[in-house]
């Protein structure tokens, strides 16, 4: 189950980080407000290059996982269903 909300946790990041550097909310900061230089900076392309490929990265974890865990279900599916059947004598 853990696994499981590490995936769904990983995929919500990933998308924030991916999608929301290039909405308008991303502009309405409100430490970008208070300090021009910090608003220069977040507003720059490759800054928000840079906060995408994080999400980007996030959303590879995240399918890695998925593929990990799908992996071990299929190898202890296979494990009981040996386990289970009778010994051959």
């Amino acid at each position: 189950m853990i696994r499981l909300l590490t995936v769904v946790f990983f995929v919500e990041v990933g998308l924030v980080l991916a999608v929301a550097p290039w909405s308008t909310y991303w502009e309405w900061n409100y430490f970008g407000d208070l300090l021009p230089v910090l608003h220069a900076v977040i507003t720059n392309s490759f800054f928000r290059g840079a906060v995408s490929g994080l999400g980007v990265v996030n959303l590879a974890a995240a399918i890695a996982e998925l593929r990990a865990l799908l992996a071990g279900r299929r190898m202890s599916g296979t494990i009981m269903s040996l386990r289970d059947s009778p010994a051959e004598e």
